[in-house]
């Protein structure tokens, strides 16, 4: 009955010649109709999961002032961005599952695609960001509280979220003059940028130079930094006198380097796929999007959380109850 009433909408829509649609029609995973319920359980998991973590860790280091330290302020700032991305797009998908619900109107799509994008943006800016603290505090302990001082990590913070914002505004704009005449089936569980391109009935190449050209100037400049960043800070460890100093320095950097991983990753096939893989399954891509949009932001703070010893100490100060607060 759900893939009949699914088939019937794609039908209805393929019908419609509107060209500026008031709604879209997200149709989830290709192919995977049937299993959307059984999906949807690790997607509702992994989401709670996600609120969980970040609320916690945004509790643990706005109540204890010993942790208003750069590495934990800007992890602050990743974990806003992180729920931002998540209940962004969760909540509709999630809907989607459940009740068979993927009409979203025009305007909701619209800024669904630029609270993604761009606290996506935002997200990668924080990384830097933490890099660059790891590089100061290693290659410069001494200097390390002078150079990031409060103000300095606030002006940091702005940067990244301007940029982000600033960027990425034009991108509702660009796809909201498009004309949508042939169809407005999206097959995907959320509003992408590429997804919404794919199906305009209009030339799209300079749109799709300016998402390359942002999406390098935001992800893949901040990667390329980060890579230096930590190419100084191997140069500065394996100059340190001990065995013992160049693993316990290695260490204080073991968090960001997993988290970074388990971000760039999946960030990079679907970049890559929207744009080159055209023999990829659609399925695959849509998958790889939705890890990319899930998994990192639940990942961030269980990664932080364990390897941290002065985020987890709180944070097992906090939640047994046990002990009392300082």
């Amino acid at each position: 009955m759900k893939r009949k009433l699914t088939l019937a909408l794609v039908m209805s829509a393929y019908n419609k010649t509107d060209v500026h649609p008031s709604t879209f029609i997200l149709i989830g995973i290709p192919g995977f109709e049937a299993a959307h319920i059984w999906i949807s359980i690790p997607f509702c998991v992994i989401y709670f999961l996600t609120l969980l973590g970040n609320f916690s860790i945004l509790f643990i280091i706005k109540t204890d002032h010993r942790l208003y330290e750069p590495m934990y302020l800007f992890l602050c700032m990743l974990a806003v961005a992180d729920l931002i991305v998540c209940t962004t797009a969760v909540p509709k998908l999630l809907s989607l599952f459940w009740f068979n619900d993927g009409e979203i109107r025009f305007a909701a799509c619209l800024t669904q695609v630029f609270l993604i994008h761009s606290s996506s943006t935002m997200e990668s800016g924080f990384f830097l960001a933490m890099a660059f603290d790891r590089y100061v505090a290693i290659c410069y302990p001494l200097t390390h509280s002078m150079i990031l001082t409060h103000t300095v990590i606030g002006k940091i913070g702005l940067a990244i979220v301007l940029r982000g914002t600033v960027l990425l505004s034009p991108h509702p704009f660009l796809l909201r003059w498009l004309p949508y005449c042939k169809t407005n089936i999206i097959s995907h569980t959320y509003c992408e940028f590429m997804a919404l391109i794919k199906i305009a009935c209009a030339e799209t190449r300079i749109r799709r130079a300016y998402s390359l050209i942002v999406a390098f100037l935001t992800g893949g400049v901040d990667f390329i930094l980060i890579i230096c960043s930590y190419i100084f800070i191997l140069h500065s460890v394996f100059h340190l006198p001990s065995k013992d100093a160049r693993l316990k320095t290695l260490g204080t950097c073991g968090s960001h380097v997993l988290v970074i991983l388990v971000s760039y990753t999946p960030a990079f096939f679907s970049f890559l796929t929207h744009r080159f893989g055209h023999h990829v399954a659609p399925h695959v891509h849509i998958f790889v999007a939705n890890i990319y949009l899930l998994i990192p932001p639940m990942v961030n703070p269980i990664i932080y959380g364990v390897r941290t010893k002065r985020i987890r100490d709180r944070f097992l100060k906090v939640f047994s109850f046990s002990k009392p607060l300082n």
